[in-house]
């Protein structure tokens, strides 16, 4: 049996639940998710849960959706 230890303390202040960044944000929780599926935000896994990293989630910028405009000759 292994047990990881981390090298630094987890501040919780600095770590949110999907649900609870989804309300920072504004937006769904399925949203968030798919952050975290594309690896847009930093993650930490614990018992099972996924916690998101504050800062990612207050400081991220979305990107336009779809495909980039054709420049007009």
């Amino acid at each position: 049996m292994s047990t990881n230890y981390l090298e630094e303390p987890i501040e919780p202040s600095e770590w949110l639940s999907q649900a609870e960044a989804a309300r920072v944000r504004g937006v769904s929780r399925q949203a968030i998710a798919k952050l975290v599926k594309k690896g847009r935000v930093r993650t930490l896994g614990i018992g099972g849960h996924v916690l998101v990293n504050r800062a990612d989630i207050e400081n991220f910028t979305q990107l336009a959706a779809g495909r980039p405009r054709k420049e007009s000759a």
